[in-house]
């Protein structure tokens, strides 16, 4: 009998952890989850003030009112609704790399999916409260769910908001499921190894996993069907928040290049912000065997990949308003790039459709310093191109004579820097509580590899 030939790529990725017996691989991944240094309390400590701060100035505001946010003729989406964006935006790498890559049995993402869906449900809930604090009364809120009521007062389905709370509440669902459905086999090899309080919390969640024949056919039926049904909410969650803005005809919004545009740069984002969150944990906890060069070089492929279709949307935006002969669109996209926003409208085409373009060559890819700077840096650009999007729009529209300078007060950047606390701080906890690595999937893709040398042999 002939061997197969070996799977290079999933030989590549697992090969330090192949040598693994399933005790160590316990060990290394259940480890990340003991013990807590100085360093981490201080971090986790400084999290929790910065959402303390950030949570007082929107008391402040909610007393005041958002005028303190900047909010003034003809600028009223600040830099609340451009940090929605933003975030809604992270969250799609998670749905990616554990669905759509699941479907498509990409083996390199079992290493990398668990911190990715955590991210997304993170993410999700960071971006869902923009959406009151953006709005200012948020007592208010039950006015935006579909509830009976004997009023007979129903909602403004024509309202973007309204759109952006089925968008979010939806994804949210999907992502939390998502991610709990994987947790189960590893929260039930975290039971028989916890002790205290751990051992109560990880029994009531793992639902007497035992990992028995039918529990895993069951489970994977499980994750088949989510993927399933969660492909599709990478691509309309994000164009339904891209069409809060196609719909209006602000220049520079009114654009069937959006939703394509908006799904593309989201991924490009989301993938960034793994780099940025896993590097340290692999550098960290000494997870090298776990998260290797092969997971960098691939993430790094989509990312340059997704550049060039946010490269190309930026051309394509320019060519559009110079040759439809509109000057409104020319005039919009003239000021975008030489007007009072040039600084951010440079930072965005240079951060995202310039520096990528290193990750052509081979040992940058694989360069891990190197990724961690520049994904931080795409996170940059990533949120100056919301901000150059939403407020040139707005603040230079077509009479001259009510255009307008925003400029981002205090209490925004409280709030915004309040956000990433906040999407840091629950990181931090998860990081402590749960698996950061999908354990009985890396056991898996590890007993595949070892098949493979052990068939081949023969």
């Amino acid at each position: 009998m002939t061997p197969p030939p070996p799977a290079e790529p999933v030989a590549a990725m697992v090969r330090p952890a192949s040598r693994y017996r399933d005790s160590k691989v316990n060990r290394d991944l259940l480890g990340v989850m003991k013990g807590t240094s100085i360093g981490y309390w201080a971090l986790l400590g400084l999290c929790v003030l910065m959402v303390h701060v950030a949570g007082g100035i929107w008391v402040y505001q909610v007393y005041k009112g958002l005028g303190i946010a900047g909010y003034a003729h003809p600028v009223f989406w600040g830099a609340y609704i451009v940090t929605f964006v933003f975030w809604v935006g992270i969250a799609h790498a998670g749905t990616l790399i554990s669905a759509i890559l699941f479907l498509f049995r990409a083996k390199w993402r079992n290493s990398i999916n668990r911190s990715a869906e955590a991210m997304t449900v993170f993410a999700v809930l960071t971006a869902a409260q923009f959406l009151g604090i953006h709005v200012g009364r948020m007592w208010k809120s039950y006015f935006i769910l579909p509830y009976p009521n004997q009023r007979g007062l129903w909602i403004n389905f024509k309202s973007p908001l309204m759109w952006d709370t089925f968008a979010i509440s939806t994804y949210a669902t999907i992502s939390i499921v998502f991610l709990f459905i994987g947790l189960i086999p590893d929260l039930a090899i975290a039971r028989d190894r916890a002790r205290g309080f751990r051992k109560g919390l990880y029994a009531a969640l793992s639902l007497g996993w035992q990992g028995t024949t039918n529990q895993w056919k069951a489970h994977n039926r499980t994750v088949l069907h989510l993927s399933g049904l969660a492909t599709p909410l990478v691509l309309s969650v994000h164009s339904v928040v891209s069409w809060d803005f196609a719909v209006a005809i602000v220049p520079g919004w009114h654009s069937t290049i959006f939703a394509p545009y908006f799904v593309a740069g989201a991924i490009f984002s989301g993938f960034a912000m793994v780099l940025t969150v896993m590097i340290p944990v692999r550098r960290i906890f000494r997870l090298e065997a776990y998260i290797t060069d092969y997971h960098f070089e691939n993430m790094s492929r989509f990312i340059l990949l997704t550049s060039i279709i946010v490269g190309y949307a930026y051309l394509a935006e320019f060519w559009t308003a110079w040759y439809s002969g509109v000057e409104a669109e020319q005039s919009a996209f003239w000021l975008r790039a030489f007007g009072p926003y040039w600084i951010s409208s440079w930072v965005m085409i240079i951060f995202n459709g310039v520096l990528p373009h290193i990750l052509w060559f081979k040992k940058v890819r694989t360069h891990v310093p190197t990724l961690f700077v520049l994904s931080v840096c795409i996170n940059i650009g990533m949120w100056f191109e919301r901000y150059v999007i939403i407020i040139s729009g707005l603040s230079r529209e077509y009479v001259p004579a009510v255009w307008g300078t925003f400029t981002i007060s205090w209490a925004e950047l409280g709030i915004v820097g309040g956000s990433f606390a906040f999407f840091s701080m629950f990181f931090l906890i998860f990081l402590k509580l749960f698996p950061i690595i999908a354990i009985a999937e890396v056991k898996e893709i590890a007993i595949h590899e070892r098949a493979h040398a052990e068939e081949g042999a023969h």
